[in-house]
């Protein structure tokens, strides 16, 4: 465990990207009325969950007053909820929310991570930031070995997984995948990538994405890592 907790000082220590320094910073400083006279976590955010997980979730960065403010990676806002609760349905989480930081959400075979660490303007990453952050994605994949399956948050994340394996020299089909809501894709190494729509307002609200068909893309994780036990 030394080897995570050495990653997570070193997140939690990044400050590469001027923009997002910033834009995290100056969030907290200026919260929505909800949540003034809260202490706003406002740094980096390192991966969760289990050590030894078979399952990885690849989201895209965290939100501005979510995991930026509760430092914990979708937790304290309404994609947290929902990724939760499909998590819970699906045996990968002990409950079906996450509200804070200490709310004793544990997550059981399953690690949570993305490939953007600070909250950035807009939700958007820039290529800059990407490649910059790129190597704790890389990393983890290092330090969870036993990974079977990926889900992949939206397009963004579907992507990063791709270019985090070339970086990692792990073998990536040709063509490349396309990102596809409820798409697998199978790696010569035996791992595979299910791709799933953001559980972000903006899917969530209008319909693009339902409760039903994120619990489906879980529900379709388990069963391959339950069947690959057999």
């Amino acid at each position: 465990m030394a080897s995570f907790r050495v990653l997570r000082e070193q997140v939690i220590a990044c400050r590469r990207c001027p923009r997002l320094v910033a834009h995290r910073e100056a969030v907290a400083q200026d919260p929505p009325p909800r949540y003034r006279g809260q202490v706003y976590w406002a740094r980096p955010l390192p991966g969760f969950g289990d050590p030894k997980a078979r399952l990885l979730i690849v989201g895209l960065a965290p939100a501005a007053h979510g995991g930026n403010r509760t430092g914990r990676m979708f937790t304290g806002d309404g994609s947290g909820q929902w990724l939760m609760e499909a998590l819970h349905a699906a045996r990968f989480a002990n409950q079906p929310s996450s509200t804070h930081a200490r709310d004793r959400l544990r997550l059981r075979g399953a690690y949570i991570t993305a490939p953007v660490r600070c909250a950035p303007p807009a939700n958007r990453p820039t290529p800059e930031e990407l490649e910059a952050c790129l190597p704790f994605l890389v990393r983890e994949l290092e330090l969870l070995p036993e990974v079977r399956v990926v889900v992949a948050l939206g397009k963004f994340g579907f992507d990063a997984y791709l270019r985090a394996r070339d970086i990692a020299r792990r073998p990536v089909p040709k063509p490349r995948p396309r990102f596809r809501h409820g798409g697998v894709t199978r790696f010569s190494d035996g791992v595979r990538l299910l791709a799933s729509y953001h559980p972000s307002q903006q899917n969530t609200f209008t319909g693009k994405l339902t409760r039903g068909m994120l619990r489906s893309v879980f529900r379709r994780a388990r069963e391959i890592l339950d069947a690959a036990r057999r």
